[in-house]
């Protein structure tokens, strides 16, 4: 769930620099609306993820087109990005808080369905988790090497300019760029609610930290370094729960294990897992 979410983190920031705050409140925006066709109209979760997928993606692009277009055309600068996008992240939260309310909720699956492979037990959310994230994580991969927009979109976040004199039409791909990240923030969020069971309005703003984490991690505007980054860090804070870990820590410290490998590689490679060492 961390290495999808990165990688849409990671997409908007290479092609367009900005830090998008407000993605954490997407992805919380997308489990409601999976849990609005899941819970009181009882469809099936995958149906209902689909649909969670593709408000987010609606979602994201009326947000370019109401705030981040705008604030290109009049060529805002990075600082004004930054704090135009924290705000927005609180808007969208106060906002879902007032639409959906504070009380915790689950979707309809079976808390007490147990799947039993050697000496690992995962309940049903889980497997469905662990399955779900494998084959996007696959597919993320397969659509940024093999298909022409993925191959477009990496070009943009390498070099925006030349992308544009070598005849690239900037504005749909920023278009097509964020609908990827709305799809993304959907089906993460999706399957961040899966996990946690149950889950408030607030839940995608405590995500964002190991998120971030994460797309740091992995080199800044890098995708493949996002996915990269997600995965070390997830199986980074999972394993430091384990018992057989000298007793393993405490799960409320995971998002300071992320912090501490974070801070680690970096000692050992400061650009990231994927990024480019720069000379200044």
């Amino acid at each position: 769930m961390i290495a999808i979410a990165a990688v849409g983190v990671s997409v908007v920031y290479g092609i367009l620099r900005l830090v998008n705050f407000a993605f954490g409140d997407v992805m919380a925006f997308g489990a409601l609306v999976a849990y609005a066709f899941n819970g009181p109209l009882r469809l099936s979760m995958l149906p209902s993820a689909l649909l969670a997928m593709a408000a987010a993606a609606v979602l994201s692009v009326l947000l370019d087109v109401v705030l981040w277009r705008p604030l290109r055309a009049r060529r805002a600068g990075f600082m004004s990005l930054f704090l135009a996008s924290i705000g927005l992240a609180l808007i969208l939260r106060q906002s879902l808080l007032l639409a959906a309310g504070p009380q915790p909720r689950s979707f309809r699956v079976n808390p007490y369905k147990v799947y039993v492979l050697g000496s690992v037990r995962l309940s049903e959310a889980q497997a469905i988790t662990i399955a779900t994230a494998a084959a996007v994580i696959v597919l993320v991969g397969l659509f940024l090497a093999r298909t022409t927009l993925g191959r477009v979109m990496r070009a943009m976040a390498d070099d925006r300019a030349l992308a544009a004199v070598s005849g690239v039409d900037v504005g749909r791909v920023i278009a097509y760029t964020w609908v990827i990240a709305g799809l993304l923030a959907g089906v993460a969020g999706v399957l961040a609610a899966l996990v946690q069971y149950s889950f408030d309005p607030n839940f995608g703003f405590q995500l964002l930290l190991p998120i971030f984490a994460a797309v740091v991690l992995g080199g800044i505007g890098s995708a493949y370094g996002a996915l990269a980054g997600g995965l070390v860090l997830g199986v980074a804070m999972e394993l430091s729960t384990w018992t057989g870990f000298a007793g393993g820590v405490n799960p409320v410290y995971k998002p300071v294990v992320a912090f501490v490998v974070l801070a680690l590689a970096l000692m050992v490679r400061p650009q990231g897992l994927f990024g480019r060492a720069r000379v200044v």
